[in-house]
């Protein structure tokens, strides 16, 4: 059988699979203490995936209770540097893709798009901000580090869940599935970026609303964030919004490169950026490998 048509096979099977039911179960056997036999699972997946231990903080396979808290383990201080940059590569990963916005149109793969619009969960108003703007798509694989930091300076304006499919999202599908990130589960971030040190300053970030995504998968059992906790669990079906800062409360501001979230099982994270000079890394491609803290972009003209 040749490669092109196993793997339009593979992603055909997802539209049979019971995606739901799946997820659920493997979530429970993720959060599961199940002793000896949640051991031998994680020592398994660390020699499948070649999972580097040498960096977590805590090294030792045996000391992890559960699946997830092997999954979303910590790494020891120091291992991620942040760059000095505007915007740092927020997780561990591959890049999927990356580039200009297209009016409101978003490159997933070749002949396949999809609309800022519905990336946001239909939210126009929302998506305006970033027309002809900038995106990032990454991709985090079972053997990554799988918690999320924040690539600028931002203050929390929104949270969003958004209902949706749970496809795969390895670089197969997203080849194979029209409009993947738009389809899945998805939990949509807004921060205000003024720059780590507020409006009217000359320091490093981004201006005005920017927006980073956790797109959700098959086996992804939950997505967290780290003002809220798990944000899927339950799974309602419908669209929930929370705004921050109402009644005078004060909004979340989270520091360049601090966490924001994590995956309990991995997927993919999509960032949108409003219009303006910016230009990307240009170490970085399409397929390449990325690490939390590399320089990602800087909102100017130029990259030196």
């Amino acid at each position: 059988m040749s490669a092109p048509l196993a793997e339009r096979l593979a992603v055909a099977a997802q539209y049979l699979l019971p995606k739901q039911a799946l997820t659920a179960f493997m979530g429970r056997l993720a959060g599961a203490q199940g002793g000896a036999a949640t051991r031998a699972v994680i020592r398994w997946f660390i020699g499948r995936y070649g999972v580097v231990m040498a960096e977590a903080a805590e090294p030792d396979p045996a000391a992890y209770a559960t699946f997830n808290a092997f999954f979303t383990r910590a790494l020891k201080a120091g291992a991620r540097p942040l760059a000095d940059a505007d915007l740092v590569c927020p997780v561990d990963g591959a890049i999927s893709r990356f580039g200009a916005i297209e009016g409101d149109r978003i490159i997933q793969a070749k002949g396949h798009r999809y609309s800022t619009r519905a990336l946001l969960g239909g939210d126009g108003a929302l998506a305006a901000h970033f027309q002809d703007g900038h995106f990032a798509t990454l991709y985090l694989s079972p053997k990554d580090y799988h918690r999320i930091h924040m690539p600028a300076a931002g203050t929390l304006l929104r949270m969003i869940h958004v209902p949706g499919e749970l496809f795969s999202v390895n670089p197969a599908t997203a080849r194979g599935v029209p409009g993947l990130f738009a389809r899945n589960e998805r939990v949509v971030c807004v921060f205000d970026g003024q720059g780590a040190g507020g409006p009217g300053t000359d320091a490093k970030g981004v201006r005005g609303p920017w927006v980073l995504v956790l797109v959700g998968a098959t086996i992804v059992g939950s997505m967290a964030t780290t003002w809220h906790g798990v944000v899927n669990s339950p799974r309602p079906g419908h669209l929930r919004d929370w705004s921050y800062g109402a009644a005078g409360a004060p909004r979340p501001l989270l520091a360049q490169g601090a966490e924001m979230g994590r995956f309990l099982l991995g997927s993919t994270v999509v960032m949108l950026f409003p219009r303006g000079p910016h230009v990307w890394n240009p170490a970085w491609a399409d397929g390449g490998a990325v690490r939390m803290g590399e320089p990602m972009a800087r909102r100017a003209e130029r990259w030196s």
